[in-house]
């Protein structure tokens, strides 16, 4: 009978086999982050704070930002906040450090994207507010002069912003919602992902009509199956015509609790294993940095990121030989800091070495009383249970893989 090995490298040229392929994308630049190429996924999220406040916008952006948020947005929606936005950055670069900032901007924007421009690393319009359509109760269709009377009224008011944005060598999300698609869509596409698509590309090629492609495209709705069919409606057009811009993912006003992040995580976490994503924002009505655990964990799962600890638990069964629910808990505590390992804690010895084979350390239950360490796949000693999660510490530090917190 022939016996089966497994080196450490069989086991990464198995990994490797597994990665998501991603959608080839160009890197755009926002601030020191790179969205897009081969740069790893961007997590980011925006602040709740009016911006005229800028102590308290200066104190959520740290806090976002030392938590690792990326990217922050702030929202502006008036001149005067525009200019708050100067005064926000200049403190941050005094008092703590450059953050990459983007600027949200909605309706008839374009004086307010012109100023704001100067102090963010990104401007983010919505096409569906941009410029503003009158809505007419009685319409029954649009004319191609009428639609082209406002398309061209959108390139005479987005191409002084995107000059100053490429002079500038800045950046532009073209952030399509569901919810606020313009009235002249609305009526040709339909309230539907063909209408999100559409208004988005009518943005991208007016854009690149003047040679600017710093551009990030975002496609936001609140049903995780309208946006999930949006994203990939765009990617496979785009793909069809050439363009290469990233991708910025979100379910809009996901909502909060366990739900908000479970509908987020469904319409995010489809998309990335799709290939489809550079940057995300985990939308909760939460404080803000209650996303960032959210996005890095959906990011961790499908093995994008790595940048906590990789829990390995069996869900317990009559077999366990321990309280592999308190257990896993104490390991936690205990590890949680030690960012890119991955542990494995097994109640008992079927679901043991074989299904924590790809773990750097496992604690295995594999006769009462006693606790079974191993490193990989070799078992490295048994202990009693009661100096189990120590001795898993002692080994990690053995290796020297051990930080203090």
């Amino acid at each position: 009978m022939q016996t089966l090995s497994y080196s450490t490298s069989n086991l990464s040229a198995a990994l490797a086999s597994t990665m998501i392929p991603r959608r080839k994308t160009r890197p755009v630049q926002v601030g020191d982050v790179t969205i897009g190429g081969d740069f790893p996924v961007v997590v980011q999220s925006m602040i709740n704070e009016d911006t005229l406040d800028v102590e308290a916008s200066v104190d959520a952006i740290r806090r976002l930002h030392s938590i690792g948020c990326e990217i922050v947005r702030v929202t502006v929606p008036s001149l005067a906040h525009a200019k708050a936005v100067s005064q926000i950055r200049q403190k941050l670069i005094e008092t703590y450090q450059s953050v990459p900032l983007v600027a949200d901007v909605h309706h008839n924007g374009m004086k307010i994207a012109m100023e704001v421009a100067n102090h963010v690393d990104k401007v983010r319009i919505n096409p569906g507010l941009y410029v503003f359509e009158k809505p007419n109760d009685h319409r029954i269709e649009y004319t191609q002069s009428e639609f082209d009377e406002i398309g061209n009224k959108i390139r005479e008011t987005l191409e002084p912003l995107v000059i100053s944005l490429r002079e500038q060598g800045k950046a532009m999300r073209i952030g399509v919602n569901h919810g606020s698609l313009a009235e002249r869509m609305l009526f040709t596409y339909g309230d539907t992902p063909e209408g999100m698509m559409q208004s988005a590309l009518e943005f991208i090629r007016i854009c690149e009509s003047l040679n600017f492609r710093n551009l990030i495209i975002s496609l936001k709705a609140s049903r995780v199956p309208v946006m999930v069919a949006a994203y990939r409606l765009l990617a496979k057009q785009m793909n069809e015509l050439g363009m290469d811009y990233p991708l910025h993912l979100g379910v809009t006003e996901a909502g909060d609790g366990e739900y908000g992040r479970i509908k987020s995580t469904a319409g995010i976490a489809t998309l990335l294993a799709d290939g489809i994503g550079d940057t995300i924002r985990v939308s909760l009505t939460e404080a803000p940095e209650k996303e960032i655990p959210v996005g890095y964990s959906i990011l961790q799962a499908l093995g994008l990121r790595k940048t906590m600890v990789e829990y390995v638990a069996c869900p317990s069964c009559g077999r366990t030989l321990f309280n592999l629910e308190e257990v896993l808990h104490q390991v936690r505590e205990a590890t949680k800091h030690l960012t890119g390992l991955d542990i494995a804690v097994m109640g008992c010895i079927v679901n043991g070495p074989g299904e924590m084979a790809d773990a750097d350390y496992g604690y295995v239950g594999k006769q009462p009383g006693y606790i079974s360490l191993y490193r990989g796949r070799e078992e490295i000693k048994k202990v009693p249970e009661a100096n189990g999660v120590e001795e898993l510490i002692n080994l990690i530090k053995t290796d020297g893989r051990w930080v203090e917190s």
